[in-house]
């Protein structure tokens, strides 16, 4: 694979005027920046392991309670085979309900259609872009934890996860300048907002008021916001947020899934759980870890649970 362009050097797509990344790995390609998880860097991922200790980065399935975005709840039945065998299953599993990653049949560019230009609708089943090819893949490697919400703590600033507060690139920038930390192509990007230990903090009547009333701080959806990320050239983008960036956004700056997903063939994960990851490498002062997060293998799939993993 060779080297990347810059965001600014890559083309506009006509008649939108948003750049795209359609020939970076080429117009077939099915996986785009999860093409980044290259064996090298699966291998220095593993060299980051110090202890050995592992934090799960998945919020259980039924979780968000009452689920978001007028999603239905999971179903979870036990049954009985016979007198000493138990088995069960699944109903509703709304694959993006929980901690889950946006796969590149997510999002469309409006008429000019999802990654490398693909128009054509999707049904069920193996086919171009579907989530499968992530899986075949593999998604592991070196994760880099941003702590938006510890920055913003330390530096004394206003500042609530459940409400619309917009994160700026420069923002970004100041988060790693604050940890001393530095982005690595290839790197799993991870951002904490606190959105989870703050939704977790509501009560029942508040969680079911906050389900009609989805708010969260988040990355704002500006061209700016997707050229540092894309300039950083991270293979994954992950938060502790229900969309990764910031709801409601503001239609006059655009979306940064638009932008992100179906133009730069960036995998967006969401509601990860970062809240024991969070404090575990502040206490040690190095904010790169080992990560896994293997999608379901559902051929076509649009999304999945995340099934993510921090190794330290």
């Amino acid at each position: 694979m060779g080297e990347l362009p810059d965001y600014d050097d890559l083309p506009e797509l006509a008649g939108l005027g948003m750049r795209h990344a359609w020939d970076a790995f080429g117009r077939d390609d099915d996986l785009g920046s999860i093409n980044l998880l290259t064996p090298d860097r699966v291998r220095a991922a593993a060299r980051r392991v110090q202890t050995g200790q592992m934090v799960n980065l998945s919020l259980s399935l039924d979780e968000p309670d009452p689920p978001l975005f007028g999603r239905k709840p999971l179903a979870h039945d036990i049954y009985a085979l016979d007198r000493n065998t138990l088995d069960d299953s699944v109903d509703s599993l709304f694959m993006q309900a929980s901690s889950q990653w946006d796969g590149l049949r997510h999002v469309r560019a409006r008429e000019h259609g999802y990654f490398t230009g693909i128009a054509d609708g999707f049904t069920p089943g193996r086919g171009r872009l579907g989530i499968e090819h992530w899986v075949e893949h593999g998604m592991s490697g070196s994760g880099v934890l941003l702590d938006v919400a510890g920055f913003m703590a330390a530096t004394g600033r206003d500042y609530d996860a459940l409400s619309p507060r917009s994160i700026s690139a420069a923002d970004l920038r100041a988060v790693v300048a604050h940890q001393g930390t530095e982005i690595n192509a290839g790197d799993m990007l991870c951002i904490h907002f606190g959105w989870v230990e703050a939704y977790r903090a509501l009560d029942g009547a508040a969680r079911t008021a906050y389900a009609d009333n989805v708010q969260h701080a988040g990355l704002d959806g500006s061209e700016d916001m997707a050229r540092q990320l894309w300039n950083w050239h991270v293979a994954t983008v992950a938060c502790d947020n229900p969309a990764v960036e910031v709801v409601p956004g503001d239609p006059k700056i655009g979306s940064l899934h638009r932008r992100m997903i179906p133009l730069l063939g960036m995998a967006f994960g969401e509601m990860f759980d970062f809240s024991a990851l969070a404090p575990a490498l502040r206490a040690r002062g190095d904010w790169h870890f080992m990560m896994t997060a293997i999608p379901l293998n559902l051929p076509g799939g649009i999304g999945s649970p995340a099934n993510a993993l921090a190794i330290l």
